[in-house]
């Protein structure tokens, strides 16, 4: 069976920086499962797998705007301490929860704590940078009408 919409796919995979530092791997975890082609994975390596067989290996190179988008400073905020339940237990490269206007739950980066308040960064802690992926497609199969109900693998 190849990777293709729909399909509940499980990868194996090994992810680089340019400097060939492992950013992130399954390595000693079960592999990557994920139902294709509704935006689970970043488009760059989504492409790259489709139409692979159980059992292939690629290895994938996605720069920034296939992968998590282009850095961008205008996602940089200034928060006051006082916004913070527990400001003297923050530290800069934590990541914190706020929500958006439109109640969505964001991920933020602490990237400075000031006297008077914090940096914080919006960006995917990997915007901007190109990615490597080593990548071996483990399983391909039909999914279940619970799990395209849901969205997700079961």
């Amino acid at each position: 069976m190849e990777v293709g919409k729909d399909k509940v796919v499980s990868i194996d995979y090994t992810l680089k920086d340019d400097q060939g530092e492992v950013l992130d791997s399954s390595q000693d975890r079960d592999p990557l499962s994920f139902i294709f082609g509704n935006g689970t994975i970043i488009k760059g390596l989504e492409d790259a797998l489709e139409g692979k067989q159980e059992g292939e290996e690629v290895s994938v190179d996605v720069e920034p705007q296939e992968g998590y988008g282009e850095y961008d400073e205008s996602l940089i905020i200034d928060v006051p301490k006082d916004k913070f339940q527990d400001p003297e237990n923050l530290q800069e490269g934590m990541q914190v929860q706020a929500q958006s206007q439109d109640g969505q739950t964001q991920i933020l980066t602490v990237k400075e704590i000031k006297d008077d308040g914090v940096t914080l960064d919006a960006n995917h802690p990997l915007a901007g940078q190109n990615l490597h992926f080593d990548v071996k497609v483990s399983e391909v199969r039909e999914p279940t009408q619970e799990e395209l109900d849901h969205g997700h693998t079961h």
